[in-house]
């Protein structure tokens, strides 16, 4: 792995990003209500963030590896988040 100069935008866009994910799943938790959030939301982002792990690892991106892993991340958080609170609303 060869770092460039210019690969520093990639990873300032990663961080900008995930802390926008990280600010939303964390005001979705907070939120009264799950019906605003969507499953097939979530079922695209994970599928997505897939597809593009695999494709940024074949043309040797770390940047898009690293990014495209923490989006999963943040998918699988926010849908593990909202199906606990469904359930935790459905059971009172």
């Amino acid at each position: 792995m060869t770092f460039q100069p210019v690969d520093l935008l990639g990873w300032a866009a990663t961080v900008v990003l995930i802390l926008t994910l990280g600010r939303q799943i964390h005001k979705q938790h907070q939120a009264d209500s799950v019906e605003a959030v969507s499953t097939w939301l979530f079922i695209g982002q994970m599928t997505a963030s897939v597809l593009f792990i695999a494709y940024s690892a074949m043309v040797g991106s770390t940047v898009f590896v690293v990014t495209n892993t923490l989006i999963l991340i943040t998918a699988i958080t926010g849908q593990v988040l909202a199906v606990r609170r469904r359930r935790r609303k459905a059971a009172t």
